[in-house]
């Protein structure tokens, strides 16, 4: 007999049927649901519905199909980041897979990596003022017009290294779990999976362009991959909640999110305008959204750098009472 053909469901002690397994399917969140009690072509006894495996696998339904895997724009690279103070990048590139940098960042690449040095994005599919444009906008954040591709022409997995520019932190930024879409600060950007666009980000605000530390423009990563990016000294990451702010330094903003609102304000106060050291303004992060923050900007590096130059007056006995007399004395004329 077939299993659709003659059930039964018990209702106040009497037998309500027959009927289709269609029809008991309908009738039983109105009797008691999986426990109320039927009978039928595939039971034995009166039992309860939740223990008919025909009953069971009907109320499941068809076994839906496994959704497809979604597409990705950009390569899936692998890589593993090596060192503390001066941090290189090994990214591993399966066959036919690509990984664009900054000109001057590689360390090394095996021998199965071929490089070759672009004009503009290199997944830019357009004509010659197409990528003249994409170039444009990539000197305009401070990159170079070129950009250094390194892509695995063998058939078997290759390894490229690019380094840090100077003492920091190489921060992945994984895109796809990040929104798609990141700002940064200039010259940050080191290397990054093909089909990561590099875009400006102009600041809306007037006073932001003028006195924010990044100027009007920053950068704005986009896409679906993996992106590295340099932060100088130690890096500190944070998520804001809505309407939390946070007044920072404005050469220490590395990164943030599109969510989070940039601002600048005065310092206040004479004091702190003249003699505090942090200049006149601090830029303000309002949330929600992720920000990252550096502990040693380039400029600040550079300008301690340059201030102990000889030529600037500065130099290894600069802390010494002799002072430049003990430089003559030694010999050390520099």
């Amino acid at each position: 007999m077939p299993a659709n053909a003659v059930w039964y469901y018990a209702q106040e002690g009497k037998s309500v049927g027959p009927m289709t397994l269609e029809e008991l399917l309908r009738k039983l969140p109105e009797v008691g649901g999986q426990e109320a009690m039927v009978y039928g072509p595939t039971t034995a006894n009166w039992i309860e519905a939740r223990h008919v495996p025909t009953i069971v696998d009907a109320l499941r339904g068809p076994a839906r199909p496994p959704e497809p895997p979604r597409s990705r724009s950009a390569d899936e690279i692998d890589y593993e980041i090596y060192g503390q103070e001066m941090q290189y990048v090994e990214v591993t590139l399966d066959p036919g897979e690509m990984v664009i940098a900054e000109p001057g960042a590689m360390m090394y690449m095996s021998s199965g990596i071929q490089m070759e040095t672009l004009f503009g994005d290199p997944g830019n599919k357009g004509g010659f003022w197409s990528k003249m444009m994409t170039a444009g906008k990539r000197a305009l954040t401070g990159e170079s017009l070129f950009i250094t591709s390194f892509s695995n022409g063998s058939h078997e997995r290759e390894h490229v290294a690019f380094a840090a520019p100077y003492p920091g932190k190489i921060l992945p930024l994984h895109l796809d779990q990040l929104g798609g879409e990141l700002i940064c600060q200039k010259e940050s950007f080191i290397c990054a999976a093909r089909g990561i666009q590099i875009n400006i980000a102009f600041q809306k605000r007037f006073g932001v362009g003028l006195f924010g530390g990044e100027g009007f423009i920053m950068q704005r990563l986009q896409g679906d991959g993996i992106a590295m990016v340099h932060a100088g000294g130690t890096l500190m990451q944070r998520t804001l909640a809505a309407g939390e702010m946070l007044k920072v330094d404005t050469g220490c903003l590395v990164a943030l999110a599109p969510s989070v609102d940039y601002d600048i304000q005065l310092v206040g106060g004479v004091k702190n305008t003249l003699f505090g050291g942090e200049g006149l303004f601090l830029a303000t992060l309002t949330g929600p959204g992720d920000i990252w923050l550096q502990s040693l900007p380039f400029s600040r590096l550079a300008g301690r750098v340059l201030a102990a130059a000889p030529e600037r007056g500065g130099g290894r006995d600069e802390g010494s009472v002799l002072g430049g007399l003990g430089r003559l004395l030694d010999g050390d004329n520099r």
